[in-house]
């Protein structure tokens, strides 16, 4: 049980780094628009997520939205952007891949607090939950660095007449899904180095199988 303290924190880290990785796929506001033109959008501001854009408008610009207006990106949208979909599907693999890493170091820890001691099992699942933290720390990586550079270069989209947007905002910042990514990102990798580290003790009682 000593040796596994910090396996046990990678376990605590990457439960909160896999919350932290859904949290941030549903926020819709990875990219804050700026817009100059306020007769739809009211307040002058709309997010761009990676599965909507939303804004706040006072007109009743479709039928069932009052004030907020938000239009799902669909695959037939060949305006959007092509990092957009790519982090749709990276982030879900993220999410996967590190349930996937909790579900393996849950099985190690279970062996080890339990005290069967199998050398190769409990070595194996916690290399095991190392590998996918890591692979889901940097499938986070990828959609965050991608939308933070878009940011910082101000890139435009062109949208469709249909979502009511500007193709160019007159600026834009980060939103509220970019830091929480990075943080998601810190503590996947991290929990996944942690259970790498992982070394069996060495003592005259221990059988190994």
């Amino acid at each position: 049980v000593r040796s596994s303290h910090l396996q046990l924190a990678a376990f605590a880290l990457g439960s909160v780094g896999w919350i932290l990785c859904t949290v941030s796929m549903g926020i819709v506001e990875w990219r804050v628009w700026h817009v100059d033109n306020t007769t739809i959008i009211s307040s002058g501001i709309a997010w761009v997520g990676i599965w909507k854009v939303c804004f706040i408008s006072y007109l009743h610009v479709s039928p069932g939205y009052k004030e907020q207006f938000c239009h799902k990106f669909s695959g037939y949208d060949s305006s959007i952007p092509r990092e957009i979909y790519v982090a749709q599907g990276l982030l879900l693999i993220a999410m996967f891949m590190g349930l996937l890493g909790l579900t393996a170091t849950i099985f190690a820890l279970r062996n080890v607090y339990m005290g069967i001691t199998r050398k190769m099992l409990i070595t194996r699942f916690f290399l095991l939950g190392g590998f996918f933290y890591i692979f889901a720390g940097l499938c986070v990586l990828i959609p965050v660095s991608w939308n933070f550079y878009s940011v910082t270069h101000n890139q435009s989209i062109a949208f469709p007449p249909s979502y009511y947007m500007p193709s160019s905002p007159s600026a834009q910042e980060a939103g509220a899904a970019i830091p929480i990514g990075i943080i998601a990102v810190i503590l996947l990798l991290l929990s996944g180095t942690f259970s790498l580290l992982y070394r069996f003790p060495v003592t005259a009682s221990a059988t190994t199988k």
